[in-house]
């Protein structure tokens, strides 16, 4: 998808400097800005420089979209930071083939515990061919139905645990004049998730990693087209908000159709809940918000406990580093990068669950305990967790797939096309 934090992140381009500029010696990080998030990472960095004994870290903010251009550049002209920032998957894929990052594998192996304290899952992203690219950190951010209790109640219904249910409740809550399902279908992201979910519940984790690794003809599997048809049945049953495509989630135009009651339902990842509480006035806290896994789909190879969505966030290392800095980078991602202190800022300021084994203890001392264990053990306990196909993907193909799913939604391809046109881009 676009990303949780590209929906969280502040769009506009520009950036902003940490604490001063990076002295002779000293490591360097890039990351997002926008809050909570942006001042947790700081406090991360600045906790890790009182107490390091290798070197400081020098920080440098960007906002989303300036980030993704800056980073692309520097790395190609042997300027990027000593840490490189990154949602994992393609992106990461590319920089590991044209040697620009390290290859991790053995020092991870020299440190066990680091990878040991963290979600399995987490590490798939940055893992090609055996070798590993990356640290995982910060939170987990799988993808989930959330649900507007007080609408349900209005009209006498459960929240769906089957396809067929929930194709059913489409008329039910437009003969109350209420949106089935709100969506920011401009985004494009927003939508895919949906595909995903459906391939996954379909044709099972195979499928999804089909694509995932741009295999050939990947989209032609009868399981796939299938996904992709179910999900043309509910754009022509009326089951998404009027205007959907040109809802846009930036400004989470999608969440506030969920809480302002226009919307019964809303497909979106952990990311959001933070936001519907700051946002929605006493919706969360008068109880009306509820959350659910994706249905199932009778006869389908999916696991029902599977999920979608990004298992975490990652750090790189630079190729272009010294060693002086990469010994700073390994200290800081050993022991800097998920201590206790942030991974409780993570949950209580952030109100996410950081990529941390263990931390249910912390999450049961959150006001947010309900939400927060519900998110813990369905990235734990996962069958299987999808990354986002946009970031599994190289960044060309991804963006040709976002068009690809928007046309789909718009009912102006079909099925075939839609997976003939993917096809092509995976095999150029």
């Amino acid at each position: 998808m676009a990303t949780p934090l590209a929906a969280t992140a502040l769009a506009s381009c520009g950036g902003s400097s940490g604490p001063g500029q990076a002295a002779e010696g000293d490591a360097t990080v890039w990351f997002l800005t926008g809050e909570p998030k942006e001042g947790i990472r700081r406090q991360s960095v600045e906790s890790f420089n009182e107490s390091s004994e290798s070197g400081d870290i020098a920080v440098t903010a960007f906002q989303n979209d300036a980030y993704k251009t800056k980073i692309r550049t520097a790395i190609g002209a042997g300027q990027a930071p000593t840490l490189i920032w990154s949602w994992g998957g393609g992106s990461v894929n590319d920089w590991a083939e044209a040697g620009q990052i390290d290859d991790l594998t053995s020092w991870v192996g020299e440190n066990p515990d680091l990878k040991d304290r963290l979600f399995d899952a987490a590490w798939i992203p940055i893992t090609f061919d055996g070798k590993i690219y990356g640290v995982p950190h910060e939170t987990v951010q799988p993808v989930f139905l959330y649900f507007n209790k007080k609408l349900f109640d209005q009209v006498g219904a459960q929240p769906p645990t089957t396809w067929d249910e929930l194709m059913a409740l489409v008329p039910v809550f437009n003969d109350a004049g209420i949106a089935p399902i709100s969506l920011a279908g401009q985004s494009r992201w927003t939508t895919m998730m949906w595909l995903e979910f459906l391939v996954e519940r379909v044709g099972g984790q195979e499928a999804f990693l089909a694509i995932n690794e741009s295999q050939p003809d990947a989209w032609s599997n009868p399981d796939v087209l299938q996904a992709l048809t179910m999900a043309q049945d509910l754009v022509k049953a009326n089951g998404f908000v009027n205007g959907f495509n040109s809802i846009v989630a930036d400004q989470n135009a999608d969440q506030a159709l969920l809480y302002t009651d226009r919307a019964a339902m809303l497909l979106q990842g952990s990311w959001c809940y933070g936001s519907i509480k700051a946002d929605g006035g006493e919706f969360v806290s008068n109880g009306n918000l509820g959350w659910t896994t994706f249905p199932v789909v009778a006869g389908g190879k999916g696991d029902p406990s599977s999920t979608v969505g990004n298992p975490a966030q990652y750090y790189s290392i630079s190729s272009d580093a010294t060693e002086e800095q990469k010994t700073i980078a390994k200290e800081y991602l050993l022991n800097g990068v998920l201590t206790e202190e942030i991974a409780a800022a993570f949950i209580n300021e952030g109100g996410e669950v950081p990529v941390l084994e263990g931390t249910e203890s912390l999450i049961a001392e959150s006001p947010d305990a309900e939400f927060l264990s519900y998110v813990y053990d369905l990235a734990s306990n996962a069958a299987f967790f999808g990354q986002s196909w946009d970031q599994a993907i190289s960044p060309t193909a991804a963006e040709e797939l976002l068009n690809n799913i928007a046309q789909l939604f718009q009912l102006s391809i079909t099925p075939q096309q839609f997976a003939d046109n993917m096809n092509a881009v995976q095999a150029s």
